[in-house]
């Protein structure tokens, strides 16, 4: 009975994995600006055309979830960052062929969401990572024991569904400022019990830009540039890990000096490490936190 109940375990899981992957590969080929043949690299092609396209169910969700972040936020969200990216040299599939593709295969195409084409090349960054991240989740979970739960991470992002161990998931918080290996310990261990964790940091992501000068991937759409607000890193917990990007990005814009306020403002469960390497949060994240790295908080 045990050994049979086992297999049966194993051979779910194997369903619910391949679910997952199934899905990562279907929003790669949607919203990656990485890929030639993607359908978000033929939509950028065709930006400033304002052309009326079909496009999928995800690369259609994906477009609105920028465009709502982008209002709740009050534009520090941005996805139209693509052109700022590409000039400090983080590059990404040519926009520049002599004839755009069409935005979307006819295989993948729904007639029920024509999109305009935008006004600037677009990029998903985090949301995209969110949004595999949600649908993943959402099409492993069916496939688990009743009892069973999953957690799924994606360049340090996570989403938890189903039923938790019992303390939760332990998901540790990376210190941003310390170089100590893979093996580093945390600033900050917070239990999930469902829900996500997000981070946006600067701590991977950085490079020499053309001109010399250090720059990283968080771009401020109001300068342009990469931004500079006193802070390394933002994590945020919540129950969807596209929301998660877009406020750990929000926040972080919002800078050293305003973060706690606007993050207690809105009830957000969120840890911060500004550039001195002062560890900060909010009320709910403290109840959130298992472990946190007392002598490190500012």
């Amino acid at each position: 009975m045990g050994d049979r109940a086992e297999r049966v375990a194993d051979a779910l899981a194997g369903v619910a994995w391949d679910a997952v992957r199934s899905e990562f590969d279907a929003v790669d080929i949607a919203l990656s600006r990485f890929r030639t043949d993607s359908e978000l690299t033929a939509l950028n092609r065709l930006a400033g055309t304002y052309q009326v396209v079909r496009v999928s169910r995800r690369l259609r969700t994906a477009l609105a979830t920028v465009d709502r972040a982008g209002r709740l936020t009050g534009g520090r969200f941005d996805a139209r960052v693509l052109a700022t990216l590409e000039r400090i040299g983080e590059h990404g599939a040519p926009l520049d062929l002599p004839e755009a593709p069409p935005a979307v295969t006819a295989a993948a195409a729904d007639p029920r969401f024509p999109v305009i084409a935008p006004g600037a090349p677009l990029d998903m960054g985090g949301v995209g990572k969110g949004l595999a991240l949600r649908w993943a989740a959402a099409a492993a979970t069916p496939a688990l024991p009743d009892d069973a739960g999953i957690m799924i991470e994606a360049g340090g992002d996570v989403v938890a569904a189903g039923v938790p161990p019992g303390p939760g998931w332990l998901v540790g918080i990376e210190d941003p400022v310390t170089d100590q290996g893979p093996d580093a310990p945390p600033i900050a261990v917070a239990a999930l019990h469902g829900g996500s964790i997000a981070t946006s940091s600067v701590r991977v992501r950085n490079w020499i830009g053309p001109d010399g000068a250090p720059v990283h991937h968080l771009v401020d759409p109001g300068t342009g540039e990469p931004a500079r607000t006193g802070l390394v890193a933002v994590t945020v917990a919540g129950t969807d890990p596209a929301w998660s990007e877009v406020w750990s990005k929000a926040l972080f814009l919002a800078g050293r000096g305003a973060i706690g306020d606007e993050a207690r403002s809105r009830g957000l469960a969120a840890w911060w490490v500004d550039d001195a390497g002062r560890l900060g949060m909010t009320p709910e994240a403290r109840i959130r936190s298992v472990w946190v790295a007392e002598n490190r908080l500012g």
